[in-house]
């Protein structure tokens, strides 16, 4: 078999470009990952994405010290310690979705904040979540809840419907040139 080329190249533009994706907030795809001669060099940020992804303080917190050695030295580290912000969104999402009403200190529990006053601090984030419109909830400061809105059935409306008769025009339509094309 040939030598890939430009193998530690490659690497490292994965490696930057896995990053960058991760801090605008999204999730490479797992191809990436599974590259041929790139699956060991980028196992760390395998593991990474996967805690961003669940949006597991813990797990972040033990990946990122796990392979501190490997991200100091990729000097990715000080990247990675902004990552901590998407898993609390990304763990704060997964709240609101599954709860219509959770009390703060749970919130602060499941995201496993581990701070001097950790309610103040689920607080705050659920408020700037809130105000970014990451989440689409309510503060109820007098009672300490977060109250998350309802989120509409798409399928109870006609919507998917619509989507489907203009998929099937468009393909009778290009059935319909192409039969006359011939």
């Amino acid at each position: 078999m040939p030598p890939v080329a430009a193998l530690g190249f490659r690497v490292q533009c994965n490696k930057w470009a896995i990053i960058v994706r991760l801090l605008l907030g999204e999730i490479p795809e797992s191809t990436i990952f599974m590259q041929k001669g790139l699956e060991k060099a980028l196992r760390p940020y395998f593991e990474l994405t996967n805690a961003v992804r669940i949006g597991d303080l813990e797990l972040f917190r033990s990946v990122a010290e796990k392979f501190s050695g490997t991200f100091s030295s990729d000097q990715t580290h000080n990247l990675i310690v902004r990552l901590r912000h998407n898993v609390i969104r990304t763990g704060l999402r997964n709240i609101s979705i599954s709860y219509s009403r959770i009390s703060l200190a749970d919130v602060a529990k499941k995201l496993r904040l581990d701070s001097a006053n950790p309610v103040a601090d689920a607080e705050s984030i659920v408020a700037k979540a809130i105000r970014d419109g990451a989440i689409d909830a309510i503060l109820d400061h007098a009672n300490g809840w977060m109250l998350s809105k309802e989120t509409g059935d798409i399928y109870s409306t006609n919507e998917p419907q619509i989507a489907f008769n203009s998929r099937i025009a468009f393909y009778l339509n290009m059935h319909n040139e192409a039969v006359r094309a011939l």
